[in-house]
């Protein structure tokens, strides 16, 4: 098992009011933690979080629902509850009395995502109501990349599956659930507690902190490298590196197959191995970018300077990638009509450039990917967005 930064002490607070039990707190409701993809999030509650959960008394249920991004996110959820109830003999005996079965199998067992009621399967409130019931612990479900739940139907009944859960086992008949969602991007995992008709409205969103000068101090002491790193230089590079630790591990990597590597050029080597590291990623971002179609191309540069303002197919917007498309494809034939761009939409998915929820709702995969855009230019002939009558939107 290779070595960890822990950060127990961030841990033993967020763990201690996830469980507060009292009437003044909002935890009840749900929590939502953001923080850009790559920067330790998971790894964090994998090893920090989830454990200390567990050292205070709660049973934890994790889902990451970034982990195979082909499997539908509503079955990823119930898949993790499943998981959970195999191992408790009591939880699938009261789940067949409720049923009106002798036994249930749970590794058949399906489950109905619905807010209420059995149907063919058995109902997250049931399953929780008798997890909760057999266990008689606090239950934390933690889904990672949350924001992921609301591209597809089965995802979004799979949130209203867990806020009916949250509502039954937070009563006094049951011992309680806390929900916890995490997001790489802020905007997005704001859909599931903004508005009035999401599942998870009102619940607290807090923006997850960085990794900082200690995760370097510890990086640079466990380096193994045959020179010592300078951690004032090393977080200087980790905040370039946008505060991810994978570019510092593949510098590192980079140092260590490096045979004519002599202590006192640890430094410079590695510091010219992180750029390069930077610039690589930024290199191969923008060829697939270059290899869009002109369409594609304009959609994509529109999305990125328009933002949480983007509205894929009002008038103004057409005309935003027509303009685009005058400058980039002069003299061409492309035509910016709703089919078309909703081809061009459905690509860019393909991509993983753009998201999509499942109301129609698209914005950018990587929230990064518009400032490297600005910072090459790609934007600069994008008009700026005035006042829109927005209608109705397609998707």
């Amino acid at each position: 098992m290779g070595a960890v930064f822990h950060r127990k002490t961030i841990a033993l607070d967020f763990a201690r009011k996830i469980l507060l039990d009292a009437p003044a707190s909002s935890t009840s409701s749900g929590l939502f933690l953001a923080a850009p993809r790559r920067t330790g999030k998971s790894t964090f509650l994998r090893e920090d979080l989830r454990p200390e959960l567990e050292a205070q008394g709660a049973l934890v249920i994790y889902a990451d629902l970034w982990e195979n991004r082909k499997a539908d996110p509503g079955h990823v959820i119930a898949a993790a509850v499943r998981q959970e109830m195999n191992k408790h003999e009591g939880v699938i005996a009261r789940l067949a009395k409720a049923a009106g079965v002798d036994r249930v199998n749970v590794g058949g067992l399906s489950f109905a995502l619905e807010k209420t009621g059995l149907n063919q399967g058995v109902s997250l409130v049931a399953a929780f109501s008798a997890l909760s019931d057999e266990t008689r612990k606090m239950i934390v479900v933690i889904v990672d990349e949350a924001q992921h739940a609301i591209t597809t139907e089965s995802g979004n009944e799979a949130l209203f599956g867990l806020k009916a859960a949250r509502d039954e086992l937070n009563s006094s008949r049951h011992f309680g659930l806390r929900v916890v969602a995490t997001g790489s991007n802020q905007d997005k995992l704001a859909m599931l507690r903004a508005g009035r008709d999401q599942a998870f409205f009102g619940a607290p969103l807090v923006r997850f902190p960085s990794l900082s000068k200690d995760y370097v101090e510890w990086f640079c002491e466990h380096a193994s490298l045959p020179g010592p790193l300078d951690p004032a230089k090393t977080f200087a590079l980790f905040k370039k590196a946008a505060y991810r630790p994978e570019i510092l591990g593949a510098a590192a990597d980079a140092l260590r197959f490096d045979l004519e590597l002599v202590p006192s050029q640890v430094m410079k080597k590695f510091t010219r191995a992180v750029n390069q590291e930077i610039d690589a990623g930024s290199r191969e971002t923008l060829r697939v970018i270059r290899s869009l179609t002109p369409l594609q191309s304009a959609v994509l540069r529109v999305v990125a300077a328009r933002g949480g303002d983007y509205a894929p197919f009002d008038a103004a917007t057409i005309s935003a990638y027509a303009m685009v498309l005058s400058v980039t494809e002069p003299g061409g034939d492309t035509k910016a009509d709703v089919p078309n761009i909703q081809n061009a939409l459905s690509m860019l998915q393909e991509k993983s450039l753009v998201w999509k929820a499942s109301r129609g709702v698209y914005s950018l995969e990587e929230s990064s990917l518009a400032d490297l855009m600005r910072e090459e230019g790609l934007l600069d002939m994008v008009p700026a967005a005035g006042p829109q009558k927005r209608g109705a939107e397609k998707g």
